[in-house]
């Protein structure tokens, strides 16, 4: 069976290839699955200058040891901080000496700051694709390992992650906003 895209409607996924995201994958039309990591940010730039070019010199040699295609993404996702803020105003209300309110009142000003100035966090991710389930377990697997030792923490990547992902690329970074259509 195979999917008709037309290429003049207006509704993106008329014609984007996916079918599916289901267990950590988004499946093609062709088959394909694509998948991967998602890394966990760490700056390296507050460690010493030795651990620092362990991390560079060990991720030189872990793309090197890829020998498929794959892409490294980089995308950015809005921080939320909402219960901080509120465990911060619970926190100013239980102070009862005035420096501790000064000081908490200061974190809660820093905090709004945050809020105002729309805070990004960024996600990495290496995705490939691939038809073989079994060389996809062995492929993150490999991917994993590969960037625990290089100092980084790092697990395969879930619907949500991919769903994020294609929201980014297909909105231009604009988180989609759903709602009811109301006649005007």
């Amino acid at each position: 069976m195979t999917k008709k895209i037309n290429y003049s409607s207006q509704y993106t996924e008329s014609w984007i290839p996916v079918r599916d995201i289901t267990n950590g994958m988004i499946i093609l039309d062709n088959k394909f699955k694509v998948t991967g990591v998602k890394i966990v940010p760490r700056n390296i730039f507050i460690l010493d200058q030795w651990a620092q070019d362990n991390v560079i010199n060990g991720l030189k040699n872990f793309y090197n040891t890829i020998d498929y295609e794959f892409w490294l993404i980089s995308a950015d996702r809005p921080v939320d901080i909402s219960s901080y803020l509120a465990k911060l105003r619970l926190l100013y209300n239980d102070a009862s000496s005035p420096v501790m309110r000064k000081l908490i009142d200061q974190d809660i000003k820093k905090a709004n700051d945050f809020m105002d100035n729309n805070v990004t966090d960024i996600e990495y991710f290496i995705l490939f694709k691939e038809k073989d389930d079994a060389l996809i377990q062995k492929r993150l697997k490999n991917l994993i390992s590969g960037l625990a030792n290089c100092g980084l923490e790092a697990h395969a990547t879930s619907n949500q992650d991919l769903r994020v992902l294609l929201d980014s690329f297909f909105n231009g970074n604009a988180p989609a906003t759903f709602g009811t259509v109301m006649p005007s």
